[in-house]
Formats: structure tokens, C-alpha cells, sequence
């Protein structure tokens, strides 16, 4: 008998993995020094970022560095990964600046109220995504619509920072009437305002080409503010943020009604899902150490606690983001030290140094922003998919078009399904697939060229290569059925190589009866060969398809099976096994 061997029972829960500070294990003073350079280095590409991402989505520029500070402490309490960076991030503000607007006037008190409501929310979901180790939700979205999802998102920041960069007043509404009130009004352009933003814009750009660790965009912020100061462009029509208010936020809960909680949720939940893909994302780049697996499910605790955090010091929803963790790994941060250190940076000029971003340019703000949008655009994986797979380069253009023309809230759930709905008929198309012996081995490969493969006498062995499932079960069925009558008078032994079938639910439970029922009808035997995952094994008995076949009839190989079992190899085991 070759049959399976049981899976063994899990062991009790081991919650070492979940005891706070995992980030900065293993630390030792001798990493201090390298930690406060890639928290330096950080702090300068933050402080501008979350200024501008801040105003990105109706917020004062502070709120933007408490959130920061508030998601770096955060994930170095609760988070795994040693470089990863949290806080404000461009990717999820226009999805919830889009959604909140719809409740509330954008920049006011019940806005701020629902966005840390919606923090909350956010967090607490992510929070428990982790511990409950559901980072697979994180693959929900195919790279394709990622990539428009990204490309809306590219396209809708650079619509909200044009009027800044123009020097225009600041334009509300649908994405493609407000791009229609923007081109009527470019005769109004200030062009010190918009030589201010592309500066900044080329400034960011050029330094990144040299290297990604130049604070590109605090130069070009520095200069541009230099500019207003030396040149008195405030009174040629440049907008500057004035003064900050100097002081530490307070800690509470936000008001909000039952009915603005309930209204909050769809929102909640897909932001919670594009911030798990992005820390997914991130993590896994970034590992805690060569070679490392990182702790994607630990990961997304670290980064809800910091939305929870945020959300309760009266900011935002915060995100891991792939730029900023790149600097920490590439400037050789050893630990969340130097997260902690920018914190502490970038709280100090919250705090404290208001009155030195009196004269900072909007459009300095909206040139940094522009990079972002560009930066965020995957060009490369435009091309190749366009011309790898062009079926899927139209997931890109329809995801990115529902972003722009739709609610963003709308397009993301649009986009979502998408994927979904791709990965379903990619199950769908698989067929069964007839395996022919490589001469002079006993492997059974699908018939390619150009070796030609054999077939033994009164067997047949086919594959089915995905999980089996109602979405093709009986194209399953089917296939082997066709298989089947087509050689009815000579097939004695019929082999399922399952090595690909991961899974199997009811229907498909059902389907394999029928299959095996109909094989034995037309006076074949059944086997089953190379089912090695767990999850197919503990089907076959739970759905009593392994008492059906017999133990006798479940291998290991294929070609143990046919040594077995096949007619012309032993006549009386073949015999006794009917």
C-alpha cells in the first residue's frame, strides 16, 4: 500500500512571534551609528512628503508629520520588518479624501472627525487581518490591476496639483470636469508659481537619478522657499502655507455618529485592502534579513496599530510605503531605530518649527507630488504586459479608467473584482490534459515536442493542473469522460496525476465521484497518483472519495501505480485489487 501519510496535528500556538519590540530584536549600540544616518536621511525625504500628502487629502501640513510619527512608533513597537516605513501616504489619501468628501465639506471639522473615525477603522481591520494570518487577502489584486489601480491614482493627484502648480484656485468635483475647468482657466497661470513647482519637480527628479539617498525634495522645497523670501513672491501671486501652529497633538477619541460609522465602513474596507497589498508588497522586497521569510501577517499589525494610533492623535489612515523603506535599506538602517529617530525629527519641526515653513510655496508642495505621480506610474509593466498579455493590458486600462471617471472608491471595488473575476476564468480555461511516457524514464510529461512520447496499452493517465472547484469541476468531468469513451474498449487502468490539485471543495467532490464511477462502468480501474497537498488529501477522506478508490489505489507516483495496477504488468494483483 502506498497511500499518504496523515498530516500531523498542529502544535499549540507559539506567541514568541507576537511579543512587541520584534523589530528591534538583536539590536546593539554598535548599529546606533548607521541607524542615525538612515534616520537622517529619512526624516529629509519625509518631512516634505508628508507635508504634501497631508494637503494632498484636505489636511494642515502638521497632520501629516503626526501622522508619520504616530505610524513609525507604532511599527516599531508591533511591526517585524527592521526597514519598513509608515505614515502618510499617497496612494490611499485620494481614496479616502474622495470618499470622506462625499460626507462632509473637505477641510472641516466633521471631515477631520470621519478621517480619524475612518483610521480607526482601518487599523483595527488591518490589525486583525494579521492576527487572524489572513496576508493571502493581500493577493487579491493581480499586478495588472495594480497597475491601473496605481495609474488612477497617478492620474487624479496630478489633477488635484495642477491648480497649485499653476498658481490657479484649488478646483472640487469629478476628476473629468475639473480637468476640463483647469484647461479653460490656463490662461490665468502664474508663471512664478509654476517655475517654482517644476524647479522643485526637476530638483527631485535629477537628484533621484544620482541617488535615491539626496533629499531631493527638502532641496528643492529649501530653495523654492529661499526663492519666495529672496524675490518677494508672495506679492506676485505666489501662495505660501504660512505659519504652522507649534504644539504636540492630544490624544482621544473623535465624535462621530453610528450613521457616520456605518457609512464609513465600505470605505474602510477597501482602504484596508490596498494598505494590505502595499505592506504585503513592501515586506516582502524589504526582508528583515538575506534570505529571511518576512512576517507579512506581524507586518500588518504593526502598520494597523500605527492607523489606530494616527487616528486616535486626530490624523489620518497611514501605509507602508516602498520609497521610504528603500531608503532606510539602501542609507543601512539595522533596525526600526531609525524609524524612531525620523520620528522624533520630524515631531521636533511639528512641535516646534512652524514658523520655518512660513514661507514654503504650495507649489513647491504640488512639484514634490508630481514626482509621486509619475513615480508611481509602472511603465515598464505597461509594456510588458501589453506586450506579454494583451488580454490583461485591458484589466489595466479599465481599472485605470473606472479610478479617473468614477468615484475612486468605486473604481478600487471595480478593480477588485476585476482581479477576482480574472483569476476565476483563468481557472475556468483549465482542461485536462492526457500525460504520454518520456522514452526511456518513468516520468509522465504533457505531449511536447520534439521527443513524442509513448502510451502504454490499456492505460490512461491525465492531469488536471489547478485546484478543483465549482468554477471547473465539471469541465473536469468532462474531460475525462471524453477521455474515457474515446479509448472505451482498451482502457483497463485510468491514473489522476493530482500533483497540481491543491484543493477540493463539494462540487468538485462530487465531480470526481461521478468520474470514478463512470471510469468503473466502462470496466476501468481508478488511481490516484502524487496528490502531495494536505489540503486534497484531507478532501479525499473527508468526502470519502479515499474509501471509494481504496488505499490500495492512491500512490506516490505514477509509475508506482502502473507497476501495480496496469494489465500487462501483474495479472493477479491487478485481479485482486478489482
Amino acid at each position: 500500500m502506498d497511500r499518504f501519510p496523515r498530516a500531523k496535528a498542529p502544535s499549540a500556538m507559539n506567541w514568541t512571534p507576537w511579543l512587541p519590540l520584534r523589530a528591534l530584536s538583536g539590536w546593539t549600540p554598535r548599529d546606533l551609528n548607521r541607524d542615525l544616518v538612515a534616520g537622517l536621511t529619512l526624516a529629509a525625504i519625509a518631512i516634505p512628503e508628508q507635508m504634501a500628502t497631508a494637503r494632498l487629502g484636505g489636511f494642515a501640513p502638521e497632520i501629516g508629520f503626526f501622522a508619520f510619527v504616530a505610524g513609525s512608533v507604532a511599527f516599531a513597537l508591533f511591526g517585524a520588518n527592521r526597514h519598513l516605513s509608515v505614515g502618510a501616504d499617497s496612494t490611499i489619501t485620494p481614496l479616502f479624501a474622495g470618499g470622506l468628501a462625499v460626507l462632509a465639506a473637505s477641510g472641516s471639522p466633521h471631515y477631520l472627525a470621519l478621517a480619524s473615525v475612518l483610521a480607526l477603522m482601518v487599523g483595527l481591520i488591518v490589525i486583525l487581518s494579521g492576527l487572524f494570518r489572513l496576508g493571502w487577502v493581500a493577493d487579491l489584486l493581480s499586478v495588472p490591476v495594480t497597475t491601473g489601480f496605481l495609474a488612477g491614482i497617478a492620474v487624479h493627484i496630478l489633477v488635484s496639483q495642477l491648480p497649485g502648480l499653476l498658481g490657479l484656485p484649488a478646483e472640487n468635483g469629478e476628476t473629468l470636469r475639473r480637468i476640463g475647468e483647469i484647461a479653460g482657466s490656463l490662461h490665468l497661470t502664474n508663471p512664478w508659481s509654476l517655475a517654482l513647482g517644476l524647479g522643485v519637480f526637476a530638483t527631485v527628479f535629477c537628484a533621484e537619478r544620482i541617488s535615491a539617498r539626496i533629499p531631493g525634495a527638502l532641496i528643492g522645497m529649501v530653495l523654492a522657499t529661499s526663492a519666495v523670501a529672496v524675490f518677494g513672491l508672495k506679492h506676485r501671486g505666489v501662495e505660501v502655507l504660512g505659519a504652522l501652529p507649534n504644539g504636540l497633538p492630544r490624544a482621544g477619541l473623535p465624535l462621530a455618529s453610528p450613521s457616520d460609522v456605518q457609512a464609513l465602513v465600505p470605505l474602510a474596507l477597501l482602504i484596508a485592502i490596498v494598505v494590505m497589498v502595499q505592506t504585503a508588497a513592501t515586506s516582502r522586497s524589504f526582508a528583515p534579513q538575506p534570505g529571511d521569510t518576512p512576517d507579512v501577517n506581524r507586518d500588518f499589525v504593526g502598520v494597523g496599530a500605527g492607523s489606530i494610533a494616527s487616528g486616535l492623535f486626530g490624523a489620518f489612515a497611514v501605509n507602508a510605503s516602498p520609497p521610504r523603506t528603500a531608503i532606510v535599506s539602501q542609507s543601512g538602517g539595522r533596525s526600526q531605530v531609525s524609524g524612531l529617530i525620523a520620528a522624533a525629527i520630524v515631531l521636533a519641526l511639528g512641535a516646534f518649527g512652524g514658523g520655518l515653513l512660513a514661507n514654503v510655496p504650495q507649489a513647491a508642495l504640488a512639484g514634490v507630488l508630481l514626482f509621486v505621480a509619475q513615480h508611481i506610474l509602472r511603465w515598464k509593466v505597461f509594456a510588458n504586459v501589453y506586450r506579454q498579455a494583451p488580454v490583461e493590458f485591458g484589466l489595466i486600462l479599465i481599472t485605470m479608467a473606472a479610478i479617473v471617471v468614477l468615484p475612486i472608491e468605486t473604481g478600487v471595488a471595480i478593480g477588485i473584482g476585476l482581479s477576482l473575476l480574472h483569476g476565476i476564468w483563468t481557472a475556468t480555461r483549465t482542461q485536462l490534459i492526457e500525460l504520454e511516457q518520456v522514452p526511456g524514464t518513468s516520468v509522465w510529461w504533457p505531449p511536447s515536442e520534439p521527443v513524442a512520447g509513448k502510451q502504454l496499452p490499456g492505460v490512461l493517465v491525465a492531469a488536471f493542473q489547478a485546484p478543483l472547484s465549482f468554477v471547473n469541476a465539471d469541465g473536469f468531468k468532462r474531460g475525462f469522460v471524453d477521455l474515457v469513451d474515446a479509448r472505451r474498449e482498451g482502457v483497463k487502468l485510468v491514473v489522476l496525476e493530482a500533483s497540481n490539485i491543491v484543493e477540493i471543495d463539494y462540487t468538485a467532490a462530487q465531480a470526481l465521484i461521478d468520474t470514478i464511477t463512470h471510469c468503473r462502468r466502462a470496466g476501468a480501474i481508478f488511481a490516484i497518483a502524487r496528490m502531495e497537498s494536505l489540503r486534497a488529501q484531507a478532501a479525499l477522506e473527508r468526502f470519502g472519495i479515499a474509501d471509494l478508490i481504496g488505499p490500495q489505489r492512491i500512490f506516490h507516483s505514477v509509475d508506482a501505480a502502473i507497476r501495480a495496477l496496469a494489465p500487462d504488468q501483474h495479472p493477479q494483483q491487478q485481479d485482486k485489487a478489482k
